[in-house]
């Protein structure tokens, strides 16, 4: 499980961290409203654990930002305040759940699964482009009705881009989530998967319609009938 940690308190981000540790879970923390904006748009992440007060701006603010920008990630909010008011402006604001400090680590981690296996069982495992269907459970792929054989690392990529479909990702938003930021290669090899990719849906479907290099910024993935459509 891959998991946002929002928390400007040191101390309570290295405990927190620790727990999940123990869990095994993939951790990546912030201490700013900001940096943790900047990593929620650019990565994919199964859950973000947001504090509400931080230095640069509230926790409300930033699920008002997410929320506006179609970053649907759940969102488990911590926050030190009792206050009824404030707990049902950022259930009403787009958190999942709310849990008051102190807490115990059992219930943190039981909180984090059930908001991990509640949007899990409301989200559609399959996403269609166009004539691209992406099975995220089965982890396969068709293009035009045909099951396309793809290697582990071009599988992700194309998961990755129709998860943030029409959305421009650089080179290093995808390096950091097909490696995880560990012995990540030089850029150019996403060149390489792309380039595989391409031609591997490109038996079915036109696949540069489908995937766009935009230039000097990344790769983006989007069904072209609908760009015909608003361009009409």
């Amino acid at each position: 499980m891959r998991i946002l940690l929002i928390e400007d308190e040191a101390l309570v981000s290295r405990s927190i961290q620790q727990m999940f540790a123990l869990e095994r879970y993939d951790v990546t923390a912030a201490d700013t409203g900001e940096c943790g904006l900047t990593l929620a748009r650019q990565n994919l992440y199964d859950l973000i654990v947001l504090d509400l007060q931080l230095p640069d701006m509230t926790g409300i603010d930033i699920l008002r930002e997410l929320r506006d920008g179609d970053v649907h990630t759940p969102v488990l909010v911590l926050s030190g305040t009792v206050n009824p008011d404030i707990k049902v402006c950022a259930l009403k604001t787009g958190a999942d759940d709310y849990l008051t400090k102190p807490f115990h680590r059992d219930e943190l981690i039981a909180r984090v699964r059930a908001v991990v296996r509640r949007a899990r069982s409301a989200t559609s495992s399959v996403i269609q482009i166009g004539k691209i269907v992406v099975d995220l459970d089965a982890k396969m792929v068709s293009a035009n009705g045909v099951a396309i054989d793809l290697t582990t690392k071009e599988y992700e990529i194309l998961e990755l881009l129709s998860q943030r479909k029409g959305m421009t990702l650089s080179k290093e938003i995808i390096l950091n989530q097909l490696y995880g930021g560990m012995d990540v290669p030089n850029g150019k090899i996403v060149d390489v998967f792309i380039c595989k990719l391409r031609k591997k849906l490109g038996s079915e479907i036109d696949a540069n319609a489908y995937i766009k290099t935009v230039w000097a910024q990344g790769y983006a993935l989007s069904d072209p009938t609908e760009v015909e459509r608003v361009a009409a």
